[in-house]
């Protein structure tokens, strides 16, 4: 990375001068976005940045940090808990979900830094004109009317989240519903947001942080009994890397902060909707913000 950056909010003093860090980051919009902001703070504080953001599939970043191919990523506390760690069953507070994974990958070589409020989770959304029509406001209400009137809930979504037990068979034992298979379509993300916009179907599956919500003006069902694991990004760091450069903690936590799922919809609706590039999008932010100058 090469960003003309100075400190700002961040990075004063120059904590990590010296350092040669490496960032990591899966390669969907959010995470480029997010790999690209720990970069640029790091830069801020005086280091040497070699950006692998980029890499395709979970495991594959995990796995560079792990190793020590790279020093961190931002990660989410449900991912880490659920696909990494093994476990079943989420944890349903949000700061014991994280202090868990915390716990859990200290063994693995990996230290969790306090987590964002950006919580990349599951959703159901709806257009405006059915939102009218039908005033659903949480998966309760969803569920209320999956009974009264069975042929209004009609769902769009993906593949995996139709088979997997914190998609839609959880959603529906949690909540009482019953969803007839011909009421359910399962399609590829992108044309979900389309399908939904379009009324095709009454309530599309979504991800809480997705720029489209914002520009496609979707209302998002509350997840009322909080089924939905909590996936809140948090900074994953390899444990050697923050012993000898401690100060990434202090580096990186006013931004993690300033993430939530509003930002989030944000910064990503400028890529996904808007067409920029996501590094641009990231030093736009830090800039605008005041992290960096």
């Amino acid at each position: 990375m090469v960003d003309d950056v100075k400190p700002g909010s961040v990075g004063k003093g120059l904590p990590l001068e010296g350092a040669d860090l490496t960032v990591t980051s899966k390669e969907f919009t959010e995470q480029l976005i997010l790999g690209a902001i720990m970069g640029i703070a790091f830069q801020a504080a005086g280091a040497d940045v070699l950006d692998r953001t980029g890499i395709q599939g979970s495991v594959g970043a995990r796995e560079a940090v792990k190793s020590g191919d790279a020093d961190g990523m931002y990660e989410y506390t449900g991912t880490a808990w659920i696909t990494y760690l093994g476990n079943s069953e989420p944890i349903a507070d949000p700061q014991q979900q994280w202090e868990a994974v915390r716990k859990a990958d200290l063994k693995n070589g990996l230290t969790w830094l306090p987590p964002a409020a950006l919580n990349n989770t599951y959703a159901l959304a709806m257009n405006q004109a059915n939102y009218k029509k039908y005033g659903t406001k949480t998966l309760s209400d969803v569920a209320a009317l999956s009974k009264s009137d069975p042929g209004a809930v009609t769902l769009c979504v993906e593949s995996e989240f139709a088979n997997r037990a914190d998609g839609l068979p959880g959603m529906e034992k949690a909540y009482g519903m019953s969803v007839p298979a011909g009421n359910i379509t399962q399609m590829d993300t992108g044309i979900i947001y389309t399908q939904v916009k379009k009324g095709s179907c009454t309530y599309g599956e979504v991800f809480t942080t997705d720029g489209r919500i914002k520009s496609m003006n979707l209302a998002v069902m509350a997840d009322d009994k909080k089924f939905f694991p909590n996936y809140n990004a948090a900074p994953e760091i390899n444990s050697k890397a923050l012993k000898k450069w401690p100060a990434i903690a202090d580096v990186l936590d006013p931004v993690t902060k300033k993430l939530n799922n509003a930002v989030a919809q944000e910064l990503n609706a400028k890529v996904d909707v808007d067409g920029e590039d996501p590094h641009q999008v990231a030093l736009d932010w830090m800039k605008a913000e005041g992290f960096v100058k």
